[in-house]
C-alpha cells in the first residue's frame, strides 16, 4: 500500500504538462491494470474537509488482482469519448474497520473529457476529467452509483502508455446499501494504455492514408488529400501550371494582364494586348491617339481626319492652313490668321510743321481713327515712328523726332490705349521718305509714321 501511494504522490507531480490524446486517428483506447477500493463516510456534496483526506488515506484501502481492472473508451468529437469500464476485488476494509471478505464488482460508464482539448496537443501528458453512473455489487447487494473521475495518460509511445485513474463513487442515489458497515468509495485504478485503430497519415495532411490520393504529399481535403501548390482552386495533377495561380478557364494557367492569353504564351504577360500582336499592345508612338499600324504618320502627332498626319501651318500662326485664309502671312485668331494691317486711310504720315511737334487742325481727328484701330484689334501693337528734314543740327533733330513721336503715343495713351501696346523711336532725319534738297521734300520728311508690329 505504501508503494501504491508513492507511485500515486509521483505522478501527480506532472499535472500542468500537456500531451497528445486520443483523438480521430486513435478512435479506440484500451486500458489494463489493478484497482483499488477505498470505503469511506465522508461526502463529496458535504464534508469536503472529510473528503479530501481519506482520498490521500490508503490503509483502509482494498487491493485488487495484478488485472483487476479494464476499461475501453471510443472517441467521439472535440475531446470527447465514452468510456465503458468494469472492475472486480475482494473487499476486507472499510471505513469500519474489517469485514469479512466479500466480493466487489462493479461496471461504469461514462463520458471522458480530454483536457488537452483547452489549449492543444502537445507533449506527452495527457489528463482528463470523467463522469458517469454505473452500479455497484458487493456479495449479493447492489446500488447505483455516481461517478466523478479524474485520471491521466503517460505515452510512452503512439501507442502505449501508463495511465492513472481516481474516481469517487456515490452511492446515495441507490438503494439502502450504504446503511450498514459499506459506504461511497474512492476507486482508483492504475494500469497500461494501449490505443489501437490507428489512423496513419504520413504527409500529415488532416487526411488519412486510406483515403489520401496523395498519401505521401500534404495537400487539401477537398483534393482527397492531394496538394495546391498555387492555392488557385486547382489541383496539381489537374494543374498545367501548378506553381502559379491561375484560372479554370485557362488550366490553371495566369493571365496577369486579362487579355485572353496566358502568361506563358504572352510577350507582354503586364500589359493588355492584341493576340495578332503576340499579346502586346498596338504602340502609339505619338501619343495622338491613332495607333502606329493605323498612323500615317506613326512619329509625329497629328488628326485623325487627317490619318494621323498633323495640319499644315505654314505661317506659323497656330492656325492651320486649311483654317486660315491667309496661310502664308502670320496673323492671330481674331483676325482669322490673317496680319493686322492698318487701314488704306492710316497709312498716310502724321506731318508737322517746321521746328514743331505740335500736331495740325486735322492730325486729332486722324488719331482718333487710329484708337478705334487699337480698340477693334486688342492684340495689336503698333510702331511709332518720329522723323525729320535735315534742316537743324543733328542733336536738335534727333530730339525732335522723338518728341513727335511721344506727342502721338501721349494722345493715344489719353484716350485708353496701354502703353505697352505703343513704341516710339525717334530717328532724326536719318530715314527720309523724300529729298531734302526742296522745301515740299523736306515738308513730306517732317513727320511721324504708324506701323503694325509684327
Amino acid at each position: 500500500m505504501k508503494n501504491f501511494r508513492r507511485v500515486l504522490w509521483a505522478v501527480l507531480l506532472f499535472v500542468g504538462f500537456t500531451t497528445s490524446a486520443q483523438d480521430d486517428k486513435n478512435l479506440w483506447e484500451l486500458s489494463i491494470g489493478t484497482n483499488l477500493v477505498d470505503f469511506n463516510d465522508s461526502s463529496l456534496f458535504g464534508d469536503f474537509g472529510g473528503f479530501s483526506s481519506d482520498y490521500f488515506k490508503f490503509d483502509d484501502s482494498n487491493s485488487g488482482q495484478a488485472i483487476s481492472h479494464i476499461s475501453i473508451s471510443r472517441y467521439l468529437n472535440k475531446g470527447f469519448s465514452l468510456v465503458l469500464s468494469g472492475s472486480k476485488n475482494s473487499i476486507t476494509k472499510s471505513s469500519k474497520g474489517t469485514v469479512e471478505d466479500l466480493s466487489f464488482f462493479a461496471l461504469d460508464l461514462a463520458g471522458k473529457y480530454d483536457l488537452n482539448a483547452l489549449v492543444g496537443e502537445t507533449g506527452w501528458f495527457d489528463p482528463y476529467v470523467q463522469l458517469g453512473v454505473g452500479n455497484t455489487w458487493v456479495d449479493s447487494e447492489s446500488s447505483l452509483t455516481l461517478n466523478p473521475a479524474f485520471g491521466f495518460n503517460l505515452w510512452f509511445n503512439e501507442r502505449y502508455g501508463f495511465n492513472l485513474k481516481s474516481s469517487y463513487n456515490s452511492i446515495s442515489i441507490g438503494n439502502d446499501f450504504g446503511s450498514g458497515d459499506l459506504a461511497s468509495y474512492f476507486q482508483h485504478t492504475l494500469g497500461l494504455s494501449i490505443r489501437f485503430d490507428h489512423r496513419k497519415d504520413t504527409d500529415g495532411d488532416g487526411v488519412y492514408d486510406k483515403k489520401d490520393a496523395c498519401p505521401n504529399e500534404a495537400g487539401l481535403v477537398e483534393f482527397q488529400g492531394c496538394p495546391d501548390s498555387d492555392s488557385d482552386g486547382i489541383a496539381d495533377a489537374d494543374d498545367v501550371c501548378p506553381l502559379d495561380a491561375g484560372l479554370p478557364e485557362f488550366n490553371g494557367c495566369p493571365d496577369s494582364d486579362a487579355d485572353g492569353i496566358i502568361d506563358g504564351e504572352d510577350a507582354c504577360p503586364k500589359v493588355a494586348g492584341s493576340k495578332l500582336n503576340k499579346g502586346c499592345p498596338w504602340p502609339d508612338t505619338d501619343k495622338d491617339g491613332l495607333l502606329d499600324k493605323d498612323d500615317a504618320c506613326p512619329s509625329e502627332a497629328g488628326d485623325k481626319l487627317n490619318n494621323g498626319c498633323p495640319w499644315s501651318d505654314t505661317d506659323g500662326d497656330g492656325i492651320i492652313d486649311r483654317d486660315d485664309p491667309c496661310p502664308n502671312e502670320a496673323g492671330p485668331l481674331s483676325n482669322n490668321g490673317c496680319a493686322i494691317k492698318l487701314p488704306e486711310a492710316l497709312e498716310e504720315p502724321i506731318v508737322f510743321a517746321l521746328g514743331k511737334h505740335s500736331f495740325s487742325e486735322g492730325t486729332p481727328t486722324y488719331l482718333n481713327k487710329v484708337v478705334q484701330f487699337m480698340q477693334e484689334f486688342s492684340e495689336a501693337k503698333l510702331a511709332i515712328n518720329g522723323h525729320t528734314c535735315t534742316i537743324g543740327s543733328d542733336r536738335v533733330n534727333a530730339a525732335l523726332s522723338s518728341l513727335r513721336a511721344d506727342a502721338v503715343k501721349d494722345y493715344l495713351v489719353s484716350k485708353g490705349i496701354d502703353a505697352v501696346r505703343l513704341d516710339v523711336k525717334g530717328f532724326g532725319y536719318s530715314m527720309p521718305l523724300a529729298s531734302n534738297e526742296t522745301a515740299a521734300g523736306q515738308a513730306k520728311n517732317r513727320r511721324v509714321e504708324l506701323v503694325v508690329k509684327k
